[in-house]
């Protein structure tokens, strides 16, 4: 396992909207300290979803404040219900976080470095910019939005970047254009991405159509972002003859564990393939969320990330899980 969850109370202390579909959060932590931490840090917050205990991810905006940590959380409608939990806090509730933890891994030896976030996924972009602008870094963003007004947190952007910054504005008539952006790279760049998983396949096969190696291009995503609409799908176990129905709001992972089938998961934000079970049948379509598998595995469909990927119809696995071994 990477991740030791190290989980502890804190306080609402204040909410703001951004913009009428995205609030931020401010949280403090019991005896917090205001210690710095990683580019790319998100924190856990536990969520109550239909009476149900559960766990969301979201990435912390910007460097260390001394108030506390700084999450934006996007109102979706057609979420697994954490974005609705959220926006139904007030200031002052108690809740239970973990401390802040990275998956990004950046070669801090590089000078140049180009960033790209679409929509919501700004949110982890800001302290990078912060970061390598602050080691006096070569860093552009681009940032890809449906209208100028979906913009968030402009002016620290601004403030740190500059005409380094260029917003791409939908109804502007300015759409990114992944592909000129790449080209137009020093060879030896490293380029950040945080984005919905359409941007972020684009991205992938624009980056590699630019002949720049794969390990240059790190990226993020959110596990609610997929090609198809959530609805709920049927699960069958293979060699167990059980069928269970997984939510629209619930990810296959939870109903799985609620069931007793202890499915192994570590990251939970479908990055580290440890809850990746083996698919036997497809009856539907499955739409893949994760960003562990290739582009051919996913076409292959022979595993499924169970904590974030969801499916449309009916599919069979084989969790490994036996009623009658001892």
């Amino acid at each position: 396992m990477r991740f030791i969850e190290t989980w502890t109370s804190a306080t609402l202390l204040a909410v703001r909207d951004l913009t009428p579909g995205i609030r931020e959060f401010l949280l403090r932590p019991d005896n917090f300290t205001g210690a710095p931490y990683p580019v790319g840090s998100h924190i856990d917050v536990g969520v109550t979803i239909e009476g149900q205990p559960q766990t969301r991810s979201y990435s912390l905006v910007g460097e260390v404040d001394p108030q506390g940590y700084r999450i934006a959380v996007r109102r979706a409608a057609d979420s697994r219900g954490g974005s609705r939990y959220m926006w139904s806090l007030a200031p002052g509730v108690r809740l239970t976080i973990t401390l802040p933890s990275s998956l990004v891994q950046l070669d801090w030896t590089r000078r140049q470095f180009c960033l790209i976030a679409g929509g919501i996924g700004i949110t982890p972009i800001v302290g990078a910019a912060q970061a390598l602008t602050r080691r006096d870094a070569g860093v552009t963003l681009h940032y890809a939005v449906r209208t100028r007004g979906d913009a968030v947190y402009l002016e620290p952007l601004e403030r740190a970047l500059g005409d380094r910054l260029t917003v791409h504005a939908g109804d502007e008539g300015r759409r990114l254009d992944l592909g000129g952006v790449f080209a137009a790279l020093p060879q030896d760049t490293m380029t950040l991405f945080c984005g919905p998983m359409r941007m972020l396949d684009a991205a992938r096969r624009a980056w590699e159509a630019s002949g720049r190696p794969l390990s240059d291009l790190r990226y993020e995503t959110f596990g609610s972002s997929g090609l198809l609409p959530s609805e709920p799908f049927r699960v069958r176990l293979s060699g167990e003859g059980t069928e269970l129905v997984i939510p629209r709001d619930r990810s296959m992972l939870d109903v799985l564990n609620e069931a007793g089938h202890e499915v192994m998961s570590d990251c939970r934000r479908g990055e580290c393939g440890v809850c990746a079970l083996d698919v036997v049948d497809v009856d539907g379509e499955i739409d893949h969320r994760d960003v562990f598998f290739s582009d051919h595995q996913k076409r292959e469909s022979r595993k499924i990330c169970a904590c974030v990927s969801r499916a449309r119809g009916t599919i069979t696995v084989d969790t490994l899980h036996r009623s009658d071994a001892l």
